[in-house]
């Protein structure tokens, strides 16, 4: 498993409370070595302070953590500035987006209205000081027409200067290995890690693979339906599924692992110990 990947994302909290409780996440899932850690950006930079505070405290603890970067609603001045701290405080990678709509917005504003935007001037301001990882969407993005136009938005961010890509979750591999196929085709090369969510609560499942256009296969769908309130068998079979799923892609040899923890460590861990990586 030479140059394997394993990543962990966060998202940035509100209270002192979960602040701690995120740094303790922080601290069990560094045991895991993993090659860094990301932190998300709330939908119109909504939480940039917030995201910066944690990137730079998390990066000087001795694990490489990446800040979530979108464009939505900045100004090319306010991007330049976020950069220049990112490049003061040693942060190495950036994944740059465009962003989620604030709500009630149907269009990005700012001016920089697209991903392969944000990564054309890192890359002019900045050259190669950072990696930068971008966005990839094996069941398309869900604002976009097609799935056609939606491979060529992808390519945009590559030809721009992405370094590697990290994907949305998804639940049915078939159509990651199909994606990774069709980027071949068009020449896309770089490397593209498979992002994965583990199966701990279906509400919150449900709403966020509607939101994001992730599908849940019916049969995972059904079964969790059926277990109702029963949190326990639930989570015990999710860890069934998202092991089998992670080991079928490790075994086509992905380049790697992106977990999407919702800040908690146990799942992440327990999945990692069954692929017997620990």
């Amino acid at each position: 498993m030479d140059n394997f990947r394993l990543s962990f994302e966060f998202f940035p909290t509100k209270t002192e409370e979960g602040t701690q409780k995120l740094h303790k996440t922080r601290d069990r899932l560094a045991e895991l070595n993993p090659d860094f850690f990301s932190v998300t950006y709330g939908a119109g930079g909504s939480t940039r302070e917030n995201t910066a505070g944690i990137v730079t405290d998390m990066n000087a603890k001795g694990v490489s953590t990446a800040p979530h970067l979108s464009c939505v609603g900045e100004t090319r001045e306010s991007i330049q500035d976020m950069l220049k701290r990112y490049a003061d405080n040693d942060i190495e990678r950036i994944v740059a987006l465009r962003g989620d709509l604030p709500s009630g917005m149907a269009m990005a504003s700012g001016e920089l209205k697209h991903a392969n935007e944000l990564v054309a001037l890192i890359k002019e301001e900045h050259g190669d000081r950072f990696h930068l990882e971008v966005a990839a969407y094996p069941e398309m993005h869900p604002q976009a027409p097609n799935f056609e136009a939606d491979l060529l938005n992808f390519k945009r961010k590559v030809d721009a200067g992405a370094d590697s890509a990290l994907t949305q979750y998804f639940f049915n591999v078939d159509s990651y290995f199909y994606f990774l196929d069709r980027c071949d085709e068009m020449g896309i090369d770089i490397p593209i890690v498979p992002g994965i969510m583990p199966i701990t609560n279906y509400t919150r499942l449900a709403r966020f693979s509607d939101a994001c256009g992730a599908e849940i296969p019916r049969w995972i769908r059904k079964q969790l339906e059926a277990y109702g309130d029963d949190s326990e068998s639930i989570i015990k079979f999710g860890e069934e599924v998202i092991t089998q799923m992670c080991e079928d892609l490790v075994d086509n040899d992905v380049p790697g692992l992106h977990f999407y923890t919702l800040n908690q460590a146990d799942p992440c861990i327990n999945v990692w110990k069954n692929l017997g990586l620990w």
